[in-house]
């Protein structure tokens, strides 16, 4: 009796709510979203799952069929003790899964390009072109220890925990992380997308109706997982326009200091507003070098490629000679011109003929030419 009520409790407080997963908040806003991204996302699930119940609602049948027509003390009216092969059941095993795999690898194929982040749009939803020339609005977003921040270059502003949308225009965010890998996740608006220290990424994006929803971090970093949420706002673009105009006005300042303090470990962040922001703030967060004195990444990248250029290394310049142009006597290559391609380097010289003989015939105090020059195929 103890043991039975254990079990009823438990089943109630931990299996019986799965039972309710599919009317949550967070799937229903997965399968009713209010972006055409989200909802294009939605549908390609709809597809796949259709495709594969092609399979799974035939052998569920089957298997209640077969052990009813089969049980224990029925005798069937045909037996046949040798039966061995069917051809007409091994053609349908074999070719519905095929012919459903083809598919889905279709449908993977065409939907992995056009829903790809880094894709610009190219229709607001599935009844509204977009223009050519039209100009998205521009996000930066950056994942932090445990909150979001969002830059508005265009308007000048910034928030933490809060994104404000205008509705049924274009979104391109770029994307970021300061410490951890993260992934930005609004299910109303697309898929999740990675945050990455050092690294950017992208995501265009639209909203088709107005309303607030939720986005959070899909991977989990540490104590503040939990509470690294944010408020999703879509609103018409007046009411855009009346939100940006009212951070602008009260808001406080975004320096590189209080950038510094805010990128301090916190949990359960409110909402904060900027009404201005460092200028370059997104691109040194990227590269790693808000605090003063530290070098950027790419201003490290670039002296490097430097130095390797100053070293005969692979971002030398290599020029190439074509006054060499010589037509080869060889049955193999008559009347095929043959070119040399000379790089000098002090008193190396590397000539390298288009016909068969690929070796380095350049010295340098008796050694042969480096074998990274152009047109050499030697190996030391």
């Amino acid at each position: 009796m103890r043991q039975k009520t254990f079990i009823s409790r438990n089943f109630r407080r931990f299996v019986a709510p799965l039972a309710l997963l599919p009317l949550s908040g967070c799937n229903m806003v997965v399968m009713n979203p209010t972006g055409d991204i989200a909802l294009q996302e939605r549908n390609l699930i709809l597809v796949a799952l259709g495709m594969m119940l092609l399979v799974v609602i035939p052998v569920l049948t089957l298997i209640v069929v077969f052990a009813f027509r089969y049980r224990k003390g029925r005798a069937p009216e045909k037996y046949d003790p040798n039966f061995t092969h069917s051809a007409p059941i091994e053609v349908v095993v074999w070719s519905i899964p095929l012919l459903i795999i083809a598919c889905l690898g279709v449908v993977t194929w065409i939907t992995t390009h056009s829903l790809d982040p880094f894709r610009p749009l190219d229709r607001i939803s599935a009844d509204k072109p977009l223009a050519k020339d039209h100009k998205p609005l521009d996000i930066q977003v950056v994942a932090m220890d445990w909150k979001w921040l969002f830059i508005y270059p265009e308007q000048g502003i910034a928030t933490v925990n809060e994104l404000a949308l205008p509705v049924d225009v274009p979104v391109r965010f770029s994307i970021t992380s300061t410490n951890q890998f993260n992934t930005f996740s609004a299910p109303t608006l697309a898929g999740m997308i990675y945050a990455m220290p050092g690294m950017k990424s992208m995501l265009h994006a639209v909203l088709n109706a107005p309303g607030d929803s939720w986005g959070y971090s899909g991977n989990y970093t540490g104590a503040g997982y939990s509470d690294m949420r944010f408020k999703l706002h879509g609103v018409d673009q007046a009411g855009f326009d009346q939100w940006a105009a009212g951070i602008k006005a009260a808001g406080e300042t975004l320096s590189t200091d209080r950038y510094v303090e805010l990128d301090k470990p916190s949990e359960k962040v409110p909402v904060m507003h900027f009404s201005t922001v460092a200028s370059g703030l997104f691109d040194r967060v990227l590269n790693r070098c808000v605090v003063a004195g530290t070098e950027c990444a790419a201003d490290i990248m670039k002296k490097d490629r430097a130095l390797d250029r100053d070293n005969g290394g692979m971002f030398a310049p290599q020029p190439m000679d074509h006054s060499a142009m010589q037509v080869s006597d060889g049955p193999m290559s008559q009347g095929m011109p043959s070119m040399s391609h000379t790089s000098t380097s002090g008193d190396v010289t590397a000539a390298v003929p288009a016909a068969h003989d690929h070796t380095n015939t350049g010295t340098n105090n008796g050694a042969l030419a480096a074998p990274e020059q152009q047109g050499s195929n030697a190996r030391p």
